[in-house]
């Protein structure tokens, strides 16, 4: 089995990444845990790493806007490099305040060089969601992602709505498969709130770009890499498949 490396990067409000570490090694991978800083410095430490996420939290407290800060950090001394990084083949993984933050770099959804043509904003009900969610996955080019599938995952977000600059930007989402998972119900259909638990265009709870190496998803996949976190395990008919584990499975098998 080859050794798949895996940096999970630091800032200080992040909160999640221990347990984002923890799903990656479920998965196979080595991972180091890096201070953003540290990368800000030498950004050629990214050449030892096959896969790099950003967890999610509250980078920087959330000032100004959700992920801003970092993102503003990225966007002028690591977007290159992490350019550079996807179009050799690596993967680039943000979950929840990663998702906030790639969007605000202008790397996701990445159709437009790096200019920011969407957003991820206040959620419709005003105030922080803290559930679990059904998903369609709904493009079937991103490597995390296995097409055609369902997850059950939770969402725990004040800011998860994602919006679309205008009209034809949420087009070209659409036409080249760029929003990854939708927010569905049970039976995999469309509604309102609660199953799109914040507002999102098209229901949209994931983004990906044309290469499908990057995913930006709004809910945690790390905090379902075990069935005994499945909310219903102690009364459900059979042991829940964890299905956030198989995200970082896929990752791993792709670099593999």
């Amino acid at each position: 089995m080859a050794n798949i490396k895996v940096l999970v990067l630091r800032a200080a409000g992040i909160n999640c990444d221990q347990e984002t570490a923890h799903a990656w090694r479920l998965a196979g991978a080595h991972v180091d845990l890096l201070h953003v800083n540290r990368l800000l410095e030498n950004p050629a430490l990214l050449e030892a790493y096959q896969a790099v996420t950003i967890p999610g939290g509250f980078s920087y407290g959330d000032n100004i806007a959700a992920g801003k800060i970092l993102a503003r950090q990225i966007q002028h001394h690591l977007a290159e490099p992490l350019r550079r990084f996807v179009d050799s083949g690596k993967l680039v993984l943000g979950i929840c305040n990663g998702l906030q933050v790639l969007v605000k770099a202008g790397l996701l959804p990445g159709d437009n060089g790096s200019s920011q043509t969407v957003t991820v904003t206040y959620n419709d009900s005003n105030r922080f969601e803290d559930r679990w969610v059904h998903l369609a996955v709904a493009a079937d080019h991103c490597v995390f992602l296995e097409p055609n599938s369902q997850l059950f995952l939770p969402v725990a977000h004040g800011e998860g709505k994602i919006v679309a600059k205008d009209r034809g930007v949420l087009d070209r989402l659409r036409d080249r498969q760029l929003i990854a998972l939708r927010y569905v119900d049970a039976r995999g259909r469309p509604g309102g709130y609660p199953v799109n638990p914040n507002g999102s265009e098209d229901h949209a709870a994931a983004l990906t770009d044309p290469t499908g190496r990057i995913l930006g998803l709004m809910p945690h996949p790390e905090r379902f890499v075990h069935p005994t976190q499945h909310p219903r395990w102690t009364r459900a008919p059979e042991q829940p498949e964890p299905c956030g584990r198989t995200l970082f499975e896929r990752a791993v098998a792709y670099l593999q």
